[in-house]
């Protein structure tokens, strides 16, 4: 609901992700919603209304409805498929090696992912080893903190010259930065402690099958001393 495409990127559906953040921005930017919402929050209605191009309107509700309804609906049946996998033991790839990268089972501290993504949006997820993902999250970072004029106002606010602040910023591309920045920390919290889980299903399947004692067996979530 923050921001169409959020939800399949956690989900793991990159394409219909990538589409429906793309798509969300350009609409945003034919019609000037963003703007719209702070002159009505300001309780300017009538420049509100000047300011919104209702031409392309009716595109933007049926595909933000279908993006909260897709995200919901896909998160359901990848939860029946967990338990599923999780009951069946279903094994995974552990080590990949590609052209591009190399990616391996490793447990991550999501602590450490959370602050790099505070201090730079794309970080934890180079942490994480989601490349395309964070080249997505730090193309945008750029092009967000470059249009809306962010790292001015701030400046003019430390000197203290808020007017300068509130001319300098540009407010349609602003209102992108808060949805974007906490999706970035949260997405590389909930990838590491999933990440971590499936580390640790890993080494427990790995012991059970080299290591289990002759005549004992290992069941699942038993501890083992």
């Amino acid at each position: 609901m923050a921001f169409p495409g959020f939800g399949h990127i956690l989900l793991n559906k990159y394409l219909r992700g990538y589409f429906l953040i793309f798509w969300e921005m350009f609409i945003n930017q034919k019609i000037q919603l963003n703007q719209a919402m702070v002159f009505t929050f300001n309780g300017q209605f009538q420049a509100a209304r000047e300011v919104l191009d209702p031409k392309f309107m009716s595109l933007y509700i049926p595909v933000y409805l279908f993006a909260i309804w897709d995200s919901y609906r896909t998160a359901v049946d990848l939860n029946k498929l967990s338990k599923l996998v999780y009951r069946e033991n279903y094994p995974f790839k552990e080590f990949s090696l590609g052209p591009l990268e190399i990616n391996y089972t490793v447990k991550r501290k999501p602590w450490l992912a959370v602050f790099w993504s505070m201090c730079i949006p794309s970080l934890g997820q180079l942490y994480l080893n989601y490349v395309l993902l964070a080249l997505l999250i730090m193309i945008l970072a750029v092009v967000l903190v470059w249009k809306s004029s962010i790292v001015f106002a701030i400046h003019y606010l430390l000197l203290g010259d808020i007017t300068s602040a509130n001319q300098v910023v540009d407010c349609q591309w602003l209102l992108y930065m808060p949805s974007f920045y906490f999706f970035a920390i949260y997405q590389a919290y909930c990838a590491a402690i999933e990440n971590n889980r499936l580390f640790t299903d890993t080494l427990k399947n790995h012991l059970i099958r080299k290591y289990q004692p002759a005549g004992h067996r290992i069941t699942v979530r038993e501890k083992v001393d």
